[in-house]
Order: C-alpha cells, then sequence, then structure tokens
C-alpha cells in the first residue's frame, strides 16, 4: 500500500445519497480475484447505456474531470453489501480521496485498509465543495482541506492516519510485531512428547 501525504486537484461531484456497493461496481464484474482492472467498471449502470456507450450526461464521462483524484458525494456513501470491490474500483478508477456527510461503517473501514482516504464533513461543507470549481488541497498530516478561498479542518482516528500516512495495510501492521511475535513463539514452544 502507498503512503498517502497530500493530494491537490479538482473534484468530482457526485451529489447522490444513499449510493450502495451494487452502484459503485456492479456484481456481473466481481469475477476479478485481484485488486485492478475495477476501475473500467465504476458507476458501469451510470456510465454507459445499454450498447455500452459512454453516456455524455454522467460527471464521469467529462473529460474535465479525467484526472481528479477527488470524489465529492452524498450521505451514506457506500452502503449496501460488504464487497471491497467498491474501494478497488474507486482507487483503480484514480480516486485517493471521498469526501462526504457519512459512510457505511464497512465501506469506511474498507477504505483504510486499502489506502483510500474517506473524510467526513457536516453537510453544509460538503455542499459548498460540490460548488468547488478549482483545484483543492487535501492535506492528511495537517487534516486540512484547503480550497481557493478557505481552510477546512478535518477529524481521523489517528491510528487510521497513522496507516495511511505510513502505507500500512493489514500484513504490514502485522509485521511491525514480527519480532515480537517470534520471540513469543520461540517461549510458547511446547516440548515434544517423542
Amino acid at each position: 500500500m502507498q503512503s498517502f501525504k497530500k493530494v491537490k486537484t479538482i473534484i468530482t461531484s457526485l451529489d447522490k445519497v444513499n449510493v450502495d456497493t451494487d452502484q459503485i461496481v456492479p456484481k456481473q464484474f466481481l469475477k476479478l480475484v485481484q485488486k485492478s482492472g475495477f476501475g473500467k467498471f465504476l458507476f458501469y449502470n451510470w456510465r454507459y447505456d445499454d450498447q455500452e456507450h459512454l453516456k455524455s450526461d454522467f460527471i464521469l464521462n467529462d473529460t474535465k474531470y479525467k484526472n481528479s483524484k477527488i470524489l465529492v458525494v452524498g450521505d451514506n456513501f457506500g452502503c449496501g453489501s460488504s464487497r471491497e470491490h467498491a474501494v478497488w474500483a474507486l482507487q483503480d478508477y484514480g480516486f485517493s480521496v471521498i469526501i462526504a456527510p457519512s459512510f457505511a461503517d464497512i465501506f469506511y473501514s474498507n477504505c483504510f485498509k486499502n489506502g483510500l482516504l474517506p473524510i467526513i464533513l457536516d453537510d453544509k461543507t460538503v455542499e459548498k465543495l460540490h460548488q468547488e470549481t478549482g483545484e483543492i488541497e487535501v492535506d492528511l498530516e495537517n487534516q486540512i482541506i484547503k480550497t481557493s478561498s478557505v481552510e477546512i479542518p478535518f477529524t481521523i482516528d489517528l491510528h487510521k492516519k497513522k496507516i495511511l500516512l505510513e502505507g500500512l495495510d493489514d500484513i504490514a501492521q502485522t509485521l511491525l510485531y514480527e519480532k515480537k511475535i517470534s520471540e513469543f513463539e520461540k517461549q510458547s514452544k511446547i516440548p515434544s512428547v517423542l
């Protein structure tokens, strides 16, 4: 997992509430076993028509947002099933930060496990960000979002902040204790009876 420091880009505004994981990445695309390759299926039913042509009225199909790394969404983002593929699809597409008034619990947890920064802000602030047209910067270390006119502080659990800043997935976190684990294993060996 890569470490997260700062992201500076325009935002992609998807002002929808209760976006569930099946809308983020539909179930028919969950056959891949690796974490990559899901970006092309992100919001598939909203991005493509029945003939698999891009819909011109969906924001991700506007080339202006092609390199955007910050997605601003509505309340209860990531609800529905607990599929981790939703986070993989968002990352594979290019997003590093998701800002919302609230997230579904399992989706929120999966974001941190995969290096995606979910930021919870109040409704009024999120609404203002939906209107933002210039670049904004998300600075995780200082827990600040900078727009052209204002700095917005955000809160984050210190442990979750640490794992993102240091790029530690679950396995990497466990390996931090490798020496202690080895010592424990040596001390707790049961003598053979044979």
